[in-house]
This record gives structure tokens, C-alpha cells and sequence, in this order.
């Protein structure tokens, strides 16, 4: 077998590799699933246990994913063994849950020759250990602008996953057996990685390939007009563009643009460029703690209330209803802490009644 380039994949190489699951609160599910069975096929089919994984938290204690499952831990921060690469699973607030301890023990990991691995968000954790340096990061299409709103020297790749030396990052979500697949393959043969994909009925894609259906492929010489109009769009959130600067700007006339949007997008370039602000208010009330007077201002809306009411209208509750629904559902509380409070303020109503 050709000893692979990259040191630490040929280190891993000669041994059993160990995987660690770094689970953050809200992590995404998916991808843990989508990684953890690359690996427990790979073993299947060989009939060997060539590859090992575990589960590591922050406190030791069982983590909740972003589905609302709650997966247990095998260790703290502090105790994990050796492994050959750490996988950081970030959740939907990837800056909430970065604490000195993650910090700490992704330095650690590093400086003893762990690969560590970002996931979905995961690129957060990693920029905040300070680890990323120079490389640019993969991050899902919808975190980007924010990752570098915190991290503003900071560079990102347009691709599902990319491999760097001791740092890994990928997307998430179907990505995330992507990158599996080339981690098999480089470790264990690429025989063994084709076996995983057809068990997974899944056809494997290079790393440089897109992360969104209608981004343009790596390379074309030309982007679409399709991909330049709405790219436009989104260069140009906080002061929307008229349709008349946007076709300047595109070296078309307006009445092309309007024709071109309506046969693409079945929208006219303003609700083209309206849902667009709109999404991306979306993106900003998932992932950040800004106002959301800011966040309006941020996607173009001079007034909040002229924003509360195009996204009222877009996504059927109002930016506040939106944040706090979802804030809802994040319950970083153990289930069993829960039904214990639950019981209690139960036992405490109850005495109060019989009291009055």
C-alpha cells in the first residue's frame, strides 16, 4: 500500500485509528449518524475491527442533538484517550458553546498529532482554539456569513470537505460521509470505501464539489447568470441594488432581467431579491444573538416593523416568534432533570392548593 502524504492519515495507518465524537448541545444528528456507520460498516464488511470510535463531551454527560435525541458520552474533556482524529460536531449557536475546556482540549489534541475535524459549524471551535491559521475553512453554506462576521481575517471554501494537514473540515449533513469515504479509503484501501458506498447506496463526490445544488461546478470559466444575479443579491444585502443597477451591474437591460428572473425563478428580481434578504434574516436569527432591529437593518429593511411584517408573510410567525420557537426546542437540561422540576413544581402546586 502507498504510504499516504498527509502525516497524520499515514501515522493512523499502521495502527487501529480511534475516532473521537466531539458532541456540542444541538449537534447535528445526521452527521453523526452518516460518520459513525461509515466506520461500523467498514468493520462489518472486513470482518474486523480496523477502526474504533468513542464519544466525548465537554462534562461527560449526555448531549442533546438538534432532533431532540440525547446521546450519551464516553468521556469528559479531560480523560478521552489518544486519538487519531477528533471530529468536532457543532450545533445550530456555534459560538454559545465554545468553552475553555473545548478550547483547551483541541490545542491539546492537536499539539500530540490529532487530526481534528470540523463538522457542519464545527469550524468555529476550531478558528477559536486557534488552530486554523492561514487555511481556509468549509463551513455549511448557511453559517458562512457569520463564521466570518467572527472571524474577519478568516477564508472559507465553496466545497463539501477539505483535508489540510493536521485540520479537516466538512459541510455536514450527506458531506459528511463523503470525507468518511476518503478517510476510509486513504486508511484501509479504496476497495473497502467503495463496499461502504454501495452498502450506504451512496456515490461518493470529490471534495471540491459544491455545496449547493445551483452553485456553479469548480472551474467554469463563466458562472451562470442564474448563480451572478443572485450572488449579486446576496453581495448586496444591507443596501438592495434597483433592478435598474442590477442589470448595470450584470451588462444586461432590465427588461432581460425581469424576463430571466421570471423564466429561472418564477419571481420578479424584486421578490427574487426580497426572498433572499429574508433568508438570510433567517440564517442571522438561527445562528446569532444580534437584535433583531440589527438583523433588519443588516438584510436591507430601513424599518423593523416593515420587517416583521415580510417575514411574517415569508415564514408565517413574526422574526420573535421564529427566534423563540426554536430557542424553545434547545433543552441543554438533561430529560431526566426535567421530569424531576417537572414533578417537584408539580408536588410544590399541589400542597399550595391544599393550603388555600
Amino acid at each position: 500500500m502507498v504510504t499516504d502524504t498527509n502525516p497524520v492519515i499515514a501515522a493512523a495507518s499502521n495502527r487501529r485509528p480511534r475516532f473521537a465524537f466531539l458532541l456540542q448541545p444541538e449537534f447535528p444528528m445526521n452527521a453523526l449518524i452518516m460518520a459513525t456507520e461509515a466506520l461500523r460498516i467498514a468493520n462489518q464488511n472486513s470482518g474486523q475491527g480496523l477502526f474504533e470510535w468513542i464519544m466525548i463531551s465537554d462534562s461527560g454527560d449526555s448531549v442533546r442533538a438538534s432532533n431532540g435525541m440525547w446521546v450519551a458520552s464516553n468521556h469528559d474533556l479531560a480523560s478521552f484517550p489518544r486519538c487519531d482524529f477528533v471530529v468536532v460536531l457543532e450545533g445550530n449557536l456555534p459560538t454559545q458553546n465554545i468553552s475553555a475546556n473545548v478550547r483547551g482540549a483541541l490545542r491539546n489534541a492537536y499539539r500530540h498529532g490529532s487530526m481534528i475535524i470540523g463538522l457542519d459549524t464545527g469550524a468555529f471551535a476550531i478558528a477559536a482554539a486557534g488552530l486554523t491559521g492561514d487555511r481556509e475553512a468549509v463551513v455549511h453554506w448557511e453559517a458562512v456569513s457569520s463564521y466570518l462576521e467572527h472571524f474577519p481575517r478568516a477564508e472559507t471554501k465553496n466545497q463539501i470537505y477539505f483535508i489540510d494537514r493536521q485540520l479537516a473540515f466538512c459541510a455536514g449533513g450527506v458531506a459528511t460521509l463523503d470525507m468518511m469515504l476518503d478517510l476510509i479509503g486513504r486508511l484501509r484501501g479504496t476497495s473497502l470505501a467503495k463496499e461502504v458506498a454501495n452498502a450506504l447506496i451512496h456515490t461518493p463526490r470529490e471534495a471540491i464539489h459544491r455545496q449547493r445544488a445551483d452553485d456553479d461546478a469548480i472551474g467554469e470559466a463563466q458562472p451562470s447568470l442564474s448563480h451572478r444575479i443572485v450572488g449579486l443579491m446576496e453581495d448586496n444585502l444591507d443596501f438592495p441594488l434597483s433592478p435598474k443597477s442590477l442589470a448595470r451591474h450584470l451588462g444586461i437591460s432590465v427588461r432581460t432581467l425581469e424576463r430571466y428572473c421570471l423564466r429561472q425563478f418564477n419571481q420578479t428580481p424584486n421578490q427574487l431579491y426580497l426572498r433572499s434578504r429574508l433568508q438570510a434574516a433567517r440564517n442571522l436569527l438561527f445562528y446569532e444573538e444580534r437584535d433583531i432591529k440589527d438583523i433588519a437593518y443588516a438584510c436591507g429593511f430601513s424599518y423593523p416593523s416593515v420587517f416583521t411584517k415580510a417575514f411574517t408573510a415569508q415564514f408565517g410567525q413574526s422574526p420573535s416568534a421564529f427566534r423563540q420557537s426554536f430557542r424553545e426546542t434547545q433543552i441543554t437540561v438533561r430529560p431526566e432533570i426535567v421530569r424531576m422540576s417537572r414533578t417537584a413544581l408539580a408536588r410544590v402546586a399541589a400542597v399550595q392548593d391544599a393550603d388555600g
